[in-house]
């Protein structure tokens, strides 16, 4: 067992390390989500088909095979459908609020609060309880995603490699990031999207966590291959032959983008206000999953479709077999399916459900746009699969590797163009807007980052450029007597009074502390002078002295206020520099450097 230690130390020297372990990591994360994938649809199979004889449409259908056109919301089902997901609910609110809390919600929120306030640590029993939690929700007909339980799995186990091997909190973080990578990229078949999404969705700013971007790849990688090897090599969903050379076009696109961050909004609204919602009644928490799935289950009695992932009904709108009104009905249940299965506390993703909603709502745009712009729009089916990547851009602030995971699991990269400009613009219309609340602002912002901007900003600074800030000391004479000095500090602004010879030398210093003390003694006041209250070791600053050599005589000292003298007679007085003073310096120039650091 002393070797695996020697050969991991070897490999750091060379750099090789976390490519190594990255690749391990996308072992497990490609098997946890072959698991994940087989026990889903075995028990969606068993539960929403035989129990429920509900059919949808399945994904990756040839178009030649797809006959049906969907003119309304009806779909054959027994009645007993809508107790499933109340049966999931409750099954998973137990597992989740008894053995791991934390794992309740959309997981890969939880993998990126591990990634900035937790070093990277994943408990250990979070994984495998957000697993069975998730298999359940999502296989009882629940609106949730595998996204965020396969990132946490992979996450979990990548924090668990770098704990068990004692790797620093960095390299953890970075093994966190390429088991997500790992998880998404084999989950969506797309190895490049999965590895940019876990380094681009940490912050709400356009920003990569750019160290870990070589070993999430190498994970995707890894866990892409292993996935499709075991699945099949084929896109998650079929398209028709999309292509884009119509320039004019493009304005309809631009309109599209802004939709699709306006619809982002009232997503984000419903679902964290369902949450807060769901947060106050006064039940146990494992009891509210069922309360959300029952819901969900009365609402799929009159809309079916808002159940499971609902790939499906995006296949149909690709192929153009879905009327624009049931579009339209279908994006706005399924923001209340989603919130009522993960809000509520199910366990589930938010992915799925976002491509889903993106893709009805650019649906409904698309043939909106046909019927008012017929020269305009070249293909009105080309506007679902816009939808998809613009309406997730815009919720998750993850422009770059939407718009590649979208292209990668649908096989279709003809559509670039139009995809760049919608995920653009459905982030930048609504900046602060994100079904990620663990996300921060860009690294500057993350407490994983702390100690990559901790620079002395006052160093280089001098004590003289806050002259103007400083206050006239109040100077005592040596032998003023206590009565005397009651009286002329009494409206002085500082808190510290030098003590000065016949020729305004100082001499010592005094604060209110020390007279404070000596009035507790039993000593006519008239017999104490300056000279007995002064301290005669004095802490002073120069003019030419940095600001940061004074703030650590200030804190070394615990002192409010600091006497700054003339370098070339430390005697003389300057003028008074307090603590609140450096503070605000300091404060002034951190928010200047945030502000540079972000341009």
């Amino acid at each position: 067992m002393q070797l695996v230690p020697k050969i991991l130390k070897a490999l750091e020297r060379t750099g090789f390390r976390l490519l190594i372990l990255a690749v391990l990591v996308g072992i497990v994360a490609g098997s946890g989500a072959i698991f994940f994938y087989f026990a889903t649809n075995s028990l969606e199979h068993l539960t929403l088909g035989k129990i429920g004889n509900f059919h949808p449409p399945l994904e990756g259908t040839p178009e030649s095979s797809f006959n049906t056109f969907i003119g309304d919301l009806s779909t054959p089902y027994r009645w007993c459908l809508f107790l499933l997901p109340a049966l999931g609910g409750i099954i998973s609110g137990w597992l989740v609020y008894t053995f791991a809390p934390e794992a309740e919600g959309h997981g890969t929120d939880g993998a990126i609060e591990a990634f900035h306030r937790k070093g990277g640590v994943i408990r250990g029993r979070v994984p495998i309880i957000k697993t069975i939690a998730s298999i359940v929700t999502i296989g009882t007909g629940g609106s949730a995603g595998r996204e965020g339980p396969i990132a946490q799995i992979g996450a979990g186990f990548g924090s668990f490699v770098a704990t068990k091997l004692g790797l620093s909190a960095k390299d953890r973080r970075i093994l966190l990031l390429a088991g997500m990578a790992g998880g998404i990229g084999a989950t969506f078949r797309s190895p490049l999207g999965g590895a940019l999404f876990a380094v681009e969705v940490l912050y709400r700013d356009p920003e990569f966590e750019h160290e870990g971007l070589i070993p999430s790849i190498i994970s995707s990688i890894i866990a892409y291959s292993l996935f499709g090897a075991v699945t099949g090599w084929k896109p998650l969903l079929d398209t028709p032959l999309f292509r884009f050379d119509q320039p004019s076009e493009l304005l309809l696109y631009l309109v599209l983008g802004i939709l699709c961050a306006l619809f982002g909004v009232l997503y984000v609204k419903v679902f964290y206000g369902m949450r807060d919602a769901f947060r106050k009644l006064p039940l146990p928490n494992w009891i509210k999953p069922a309360i959300g799935g029952l819901l969900l289950g009365i609402l799929a009695m009159f809309i079916p479709q808002v159940l499971g992932s609902g790939y499906g009904w995006v296949q149909a709108a690709l192929y153009g077999k879905m009327a624009l009104w049931v579009m339209l009905v279908v994006a706005l249940a399924k923001i209340v399916a989603t919130s009522l299965t993960i809000s509520s506390g199910g366990s589930g993703g938010v992915f799925a459900p976002s491509l889903v909603i993106g893709a009805m709502l650019g649906g409904t745009f698309g043939a909106t746009a046909e019927l008012l712009f017929p020269m305009l729009v070249q293909d009105p089916r080309a506007y679902v699969l816009v939808g998809m990547a613009g309406f997730f851009a815009g919720v998750a602030n993850a422009p770059i590797a939407t718009l590649i995971m979208v292209s990668e699991l649908t096989g279709n990269y003809g559509l670039l163009a139009p995809l760049m400009l919608v995920c653009v613009v459905a982030m930048i219309v609504m900046r602060n807007n994100t079904i990620y609340e663990k996300q921060v602002a860009c690294r500057f912002d993350s407490p994983a980052h702390l100690g990559d901007f901790v620079i002395d900003i006052l160093d280089g600074i001098q004590v003289k450029s806050l002259a103007k800030k400083g206050r006239k000391p109040t100077l005592i004479p040596e032998g003023m007597t206590l009565p005397e000095i009651l009286n002329k500090i009494a409206a002085a602004k500082t808190t510290y009074y030098p003590v000065v010879d016949e020729e305004g030398l100082m001499t010592g210093i005094f604060s209110m502390t020390d007279i404070r003390r000596i009035l507790n003694d039993d000593i006519p006041p008239t017999l104490v002078v300056a000279g007995d209250l002064a301290t005669r070791n004095v802490i002073y600053a120069t003019p030419e002295e940095p600001l940061n050599s004074a703030m650590k005589k200030l804190t070394a000292r615990n002192l409010d206020e600091i006497p700054v003298v003339d370098a070339e007679m430390p005697r003389k007085v300057l003028y008074m520099l307090s603590r609140r003073t450096l503070l605000a310096q300091y404060a002034e120039k951190m928010e200047k450097t945030k502000q540079d650091f972000q341009e």
